[in-house]
């Protein structure tokens, strides 16, 4: 459902660039972590929409206002230093009425396992490269100025040997006429 200039947050290698649809002019893939954006540069490559890959830290997007019809942030928001700071970035960049997407893993809703992980993230997050296993981005993408149209609240284990943990998969909008 993405349509026009698309802008992607902390692109990894480049994995999510294969599910863009033909309906998306380009996307500018953000990747501040010098062997990841090596990695997406390839994947770049051989995807059926205009890839652009760029040195960029979602804190501070090198972009004029309202210079995006969409953006995406997918497992990105854990390992930012300001997560409201980088969605307040997102926003800027975005045209009014312009969507948000996201897929991030937060906070359990469940009292024991979110202490755990409360008391877990100060050495995950030095281990896991910033990864912080307890933030509530729901909240930090409506106190960014986004309106949340949709959340799906799950859990999921990525995989076998890491325990399940919850997610949060929705799409938002920045407040202003849709085009």
């Amino acid at each position: 459902g993405l349509t026009g200039r698309v802008i992607e947050v902390g692109a990894g290698n480049g994995m999510n660039f294969r599910h863009y649809p033909d309906t998306v002019a380009e996307v500018v893939a953000v990747e501040p972590e010098d062997g990841l954006r090596a990695l997406a540069g390839r994947a770049a490559g051989g995807t059926a929409v205009p890839v652009h890959v760029v040195p960029g830290h979602a804190d501070a997007l090198p972009f004029d206002n309202g210079s995006f019809d969409a953006a995406v942030a997918s497992l990105v928001l854990c390992s930012v230093p300001g997560p409201r700071q980088s969605l307040a970035e997102l926003r800027r960049v975005l045209r009014p009425g312009g969507e948000l997407r996201f897929f991030e893993h937060v906070r359990s809703a469940s009292p024991l396992t979110g202490a755990f992980q409360d008391m877990l993230t100060p050495l995950w997050a030095r281990a896991g490269g910033g990864c912080h296993l307890n933030r509530d981005l729901a909240a930090d993408i409506t106190a960014a100025g986004f309106e949340i149209e949709e959340l799906d609240r799950f859990s999921y284990r990525p995989l076998q040997f890491v325990p399940a943990h919850a997610h949060i998969l929705g799409t938002a909008r920045k407040p202003g006429p849709t085009a």
